[in-house]
């Protein structure tokens, strides 16, 4: 039975701050995590086909748990792009289904989306940042198009932006931020709404090593608070390192599903 988690707009507790573990307390820490039982979101037979003949997704299936941090791998081209367009409804698939809390996504009415996807935090390893705005705004317009009242917003954004540790560029400019502060800018505006899956798209491709470990062990810490978060990379490193979860899609199949994997293709 699928653990019930009401997927509509509900008040979520802040998010405690805890200290970011280095890349060398990663591996050790990983090993000791204990997983629920219970799957979460769950994918059943799904196929994506586009125009053309193209077969996205073939007959794909797997469960997520309670507190996993997943590595999602393939080659370009894989199938991964598609999976999580799946997740977040941006797309339906062609046969099968996605279960979510036990409920099936792909059935989801028009008006019950923005509901579910503020449990879904994305992040783009283009930032997808509102140019000319700060850090607070950035974060805030994530809010404010959810109708919240700007007395919660004053409150919460603050505290948001110090889980990433921005709280001294707060009021910076876009343009004045390192790669590696917009990324935390992008996974601050991901966490306004407590999501219960936090989905990161190649987050660290364009951005250099340490910076890269600095944004891993920021996905960490949050993953630590009971996110389940999907990293879907192509950086064998940062794979390996985790040594966590690893599911491979080749070819729009799933090809490799690893308890405590490596990257492999």
């Amino acid at each position: 039975m699928v653990k019930d988690i009401d997927i509509r707009e509900e008040k979520q507790k802040e998010p405690a701050v805890s200290p970011t573990p280095t890349p060398a307390k990663i591996e050790k820490e990983t090993n000791q995590n204990v997983i629920s039982n219970d799957s979460v979101i769950e994918f059943r037979n799904v196929g994506k086909s586009y125009p053309g003949g193209v077969n996205a997704l073939i007959d794909l299936t797997f469960s997520i748990k309670m507190g996993e941090f997943l590595s999602l791998v393939g080659p370009s081209g894989a199938g991964k792009s598609t999976l999580i367009k799946l997740l977040i409804c941006e797309e339906k698939p062609t046969s099968g289904s996605i279960y979510v809390a036990g409920r099936d996504i792909t059935r989801l009415k028009k008006k019950e989306l923005p509901f579910y996807r503020r449990k879904v935090g994305v992040i783009f390893q283009d930032f997808k940042l509102l140019p000319k705005k700060t850090v607070f705004e950035n974060v805030a317009f994530a809010l404010e198009v959810s109708d919240i009242p700007d007395s919660e917003i004053q409150q919460k954004v603050p505290q948001i932006v110090e889980l990433v540790g921005l709280t001294s560029r707060i009021k910076a400019f876009t343009e004045e931020l390192s790669g590696g502060e917009k990324q935390r800018v992008s996974i601050a505006r991901a966490l306004v709404h407590n999501p219960k899956l936090l989905i990161a798209d190649e987050p660290t491709g364009n951005l250099d090593p340490v910076t890269t470990w600095e944004i891993i062990d920021l996905l960490f810490k949050i993953n630590q608070q009971g996110t389940i978060v999907m990293l879907a990379t192509h950086d064998k490193e940062v794979v390996d390192t985790l040594n966590r979860r690893v599911v491979t899609v080749k070819e729009g199949r799933l090809v490799s599903d690893q308890a405590k994997g490596k990257y492999v293709l």
